[in-house]
């Protein structure tokens, strides 16, 4: 990216001459090239890479130490980040967990991408006899996972899916995965006392933790604490028993004669407010003058900011001890490791995101396609390829992954196939390109969002009586305060017609005011 800093109404013109050149390339014939073997050629490596990928559930672009947080201690990820890069502009898939998962396995925004929102499988969405799981990927999807199993690589994917309940289609043993351990049902994450885990395709009881309903509110505050954690809580901490068997998983691989790939992803720090009682001790008791009655759903707790902190400090253990069985079984120094988050920080279940300044400063929350909604963070190491401790401005995004992960693997794509992101290779090296190829695209119930260069295009209220197009430049304005649409008709007919090329319609989730009224 230029370090130049042009005044805002230069920038916008080169960065939609860009956007038209991409058009012209890849989006004004409706069709996406897929890279080719020599696109995907990589310089020889030692050895092809273990790939692990952390995935934290709502964790906000604001709430690492490494990215500006000050109130909760994030050692362990601050620590990966400082022996790889640490990427400024790293967006997920979606503000929302399915798609998000989604885009990171398939390599397709959500503009192609098979699912585009969090949809539930029919029946009894909560309950202990509800059906589990949302609309499954389809058969015959193609994924980051089934291709490095295709090329030898032991395919692990432990914590929390969404993408398929059991006996579905969507199902992570019949998606690329050798080992799936974990939650399948994007509802039973929301407490993290559930009565029970997947072990690949089989149910395992949790020990002591009885049926506890997802969603509950008091009326009035508890006589006292630990009448709420004799309420809330279970024995078996759901997160504990997941990163238990991700380490098993690494200590299993290192022990074969072929590299692995893992995704973790943690359930944590997604409400409910639920974390071991013993935790909180770490935070201020005035951190919280009242206690969350369960008005915003999910369930009560007497501290809930010293919660939330708590969920986030265990997860950073959590991610620490993986770090660890990586350098215990040797396997760290020819390991990609990537941190990041599904989406932005949420606004549910008595979470303060304004109290942790969990968005950074951006604009938007978890559901919401402007910056805080997308923008997460991005951390990744990998000795030898990455510099220690360097910082990257390039915008990157979920689809960039399997690209990536496909180069570092010496695996060409097949010609079948068409993925809308490009391989992070040369930005991990140090020699990241002027500009990103590819759009980053995002799309949401009745939003949408572009980005091509420094601009970013926001559409808002879809299929409403006053749908509106706002227009920013991230490089002056990242918190998206000043719409740059009203004094440039011009640049909004423009992304209009990026829009348009963004995206194919979908059926199963059709794009308000745009796939139907």
């Amino acid at each position: 990216m230029s370090t130049n800093t042009p005044s805002a109404a230069a920038r916008p013109t080169r960065a939609v001459c860009a956007a038209i050149a991409l058009l012209v390339a890849v989006g004004c014939s409706g069709t996406r090239r897929a890279p080719s073997a020599a696109d995907l050629a990589a310089p020889a490596e030692p050895q092809r890479p273990n790939v692990v990928v952390v995935l934290a559930d709502d964790l906000g672009w604001g709430e690492l130490g490494c990215y500006g947080q000050e109130r909760i201690p994030t050692p362990a990820i601050d620590a990966l980040a400082a022996r790889g890069v640490r990427f400024t502009q790293g967006y997920s898939g979606s503000p929302v967990c399915a798609p998000s998962r989604c885009v990171l396995l398939t390599g397709r925004h959500t503009g192609h991408a098979t699912i585009r929102n969090n949809t539930e499988n029919g029946g009894l969405r909560f309950g202990p006899d509800a059906l589990e799981g949302q609309t499954p990927l389809p058969a015959g999807e193609w994924t980051v996972a089934r291709e490095l199993h295709d090329a030898g690589y032991r395919t692990g994917f432990v914590g929390k899916w969404g993408l398929g309940g059991p006996d579905t289609t969507g199902h992570p043993l019949d998606q690329g995965f050798d080992r799936f351990y974990g939650i399948l049902c994007q509802r039973k994450a929301h407490g993290f006392y559930p009565t029970h885990l997947w072990s690949d395709r089989d149910r395992e009881p949790l020990a002591g933790n009885a049926y506890l309903a997802e969603h509950q509110k008091l009326d009035a505050p508890l006589s006292t604490e630990s009448e709420y954690y004799e309420r809330y809580c279970g024995t078996t901490y759901a997160p504990d028993r997941i990163i238990d068997e991700a380490v098993a998983f690494v200590e299993t691989a290192a022990d074969e004669d072929a590299p692995f790939f893992l995704v973790y992803a943690s359930p944590i720090p997604h409400v409910a407010l639920q974390v071991p009682p013993t935790e909180l001790d770490a935070f201020p008791r005035d951190w919280d003058t009242a206690p969350y009655l369960g008005e915003g759903g999910y369930v009560p707790h007497p501290r809930p900011r010293a919660a939330y902190a708590a969920m986030i400090a265990r997860l950073d253990r959590q991610v620490g001890r993986l770090v660890e069985a990586l350098e215990r079984t040797g396997e760290l120094e020819h390991t990609l490791v990537v941190f990041t988050s599904d989406n932005g920080p949420t606004y549910a279940g008595g979470v303060d995101a304004e109290f942790f300044d969990s968005a950074g400063g951006l604009r938007g929350l978890k559901g919401s396609v402007f910056e805080g909604g997308v923008r997460v963070p991005f951390v990744a190491s990998l000795p030898g390829v990455i510099e220690p401790g360097s910082t990257s401005e390039f915008p990157c995004g979920f689809q960039d992954l399997a690209p990536t992960v496909l180069e570092l693997a010496g695996r060409a794509l097949p010609s079948t196939v068409e993925l809308d992101g490009e391989s992070l290779v040369p930005v991990l090296r140090g020699a990241a390109p002027s500009e990103r190829r590819t759009p980053l695209y995002w799309e949401l119930g009745r939003q949408q969002a572009v980005r091509v260069g420094d601009l970013k295009a926001v559409r808002t209220g879809l299929g409403s009586d006053s749908p509106k197009l706002a227009l920013f430049d991230l490089a002056a304005d990242p918190a998206e305060s000043t719409d740059l649409a009203p004094e440039r008709p011009d640049l909004v007919a423009r992304f209009e017609r990026v829009f348009e090329a963004a995206r194919e319609p979908s059926t199963l989730f059709p794009l308000r005011g745009v796939d139907r009224p």
